[in-house]
């Protein structure tokens, strides 16, 4: 990937949403024997997610590539939905894996957006000094004015045979006046003791590569990586009642029990049936 660095842009908008230090993170991220190869910072793009696909699919990238853009005009997220913010005012990135190399067996892949999940929570944890949870299957969750609000999101896509890139958004500095919708959150609005996002942005890339490589070590076993167990600890759907919107127009009603060995949500109805849940939308409804 060449570099096309974003940290020289001087026309700030917001004084208080500095441009990211590109060089910084490079020097901080990139090493010998590490994870991260490359961490291009762009001041805009359509899709971080769009275009490392297309980067890698055409072999322009490697694993550990990292795409970051200040701004996103076409950010997507699960069920075609849109990613919207200010510019500057969170972490939009990407970046590329490649379990096959491992290899990691392909059925254990679907653990990649939930392991992320972990990493994001964990880094932003040690970070940021705020309390997050994790909404099955992608989603970062904050606590703002005792209610819970969605602050990131997670999306996995494939990138040829053998490569996935997974894109992160999370809000960090939106104020109350800027967000999208009501459910929306920031870690600013959580009481975050730090808003930089550069040391955000390294604290999650280091705890990504701790867990993916916990996980690869493991050959993508959510056991053995401790993954499944981790998962779950930090899963906000678990003893809830939700409903569960299905491919298909088909619903499911119960309370969320437990993560199985394949990343699915397990829900036990009214009535006692367990269905594991794969893919749908998850709507918490209250706590069982």
């Amino acid at each position: 990937m060449t570099p096309r660095d974003a940290s020289d842009d001087s026309r700030w908008s917001d004084l208080d949403r500095p441009p990211l230090n590109a060089a910084a993170l490079r020097r901080g991220l990139v090493r010998e024997g590490g994870l991260w190869c490359d961490v291009d910072v762009v001041r805009s793009t359509g899709s971080t997610n769009t275009d490392l696909v297309a980067l890698a699919t055409e072999g322009k990238a490697e694993e550990g590539a990292v795409l970051v853009a200040e701004e996103q005009t076409a950010g997507k997220g699960r069920l075609d939905r849109q990613w919207t913010a200010p510019p500057r005012s969170g972490l939009f990135f990407s970046v590329l894996l490649n379990p096959a190399v491992v290899p990691v067996p392909v059925a254990r892949w679907g653990w990649l957006p939930l392991l992320t999940g972990v990493a994001v929570a964990t880094g932003l944890s040690r970070a940021a000094g705020v309390d997050t949870a994790l909404k099955w299957p992608n989603d970062l969750l904050v606590t703002v004015g005792g209610e819970e609000r969605k602050a990131g999101g997670i999306l996995a896509e494939r990138a040829g045979s053998t490569g996935v890139v997974i894109g992160v958004g999370i809000n960090v500095t939106l104020r109350e006046d800027e967000l999208p919708v009501p459910q929306a959150g920031s870690l600013a609005l959580a009481g975050a003791v730090s808003t930089d996002r550069d040391p955000l942005l390294r604290a999650v890339l280091r705890s990504l590569e701790e867990w993916y490589g916990r996980w690869r070590a493991a050959l993508g076993d959510p056991v053995v990586s401790g993954l499944q167990e981790a998962y779950a600890a930090g899963c906000a759907t678990l003893g809830r009642v939700v409903r569960a919107e299905l491919p298909g127009e088909r619903s499911v009603v119960g309370e969320a029990v437990a993560i199985d060995g394949d990343g699915r949500l397990v829900i036990v109805t009214e009535e006692g049936a367990r269905e594991a849940v794969g893919a749908g939308d998850i709507v918490h409804l209250r706590l069982a």
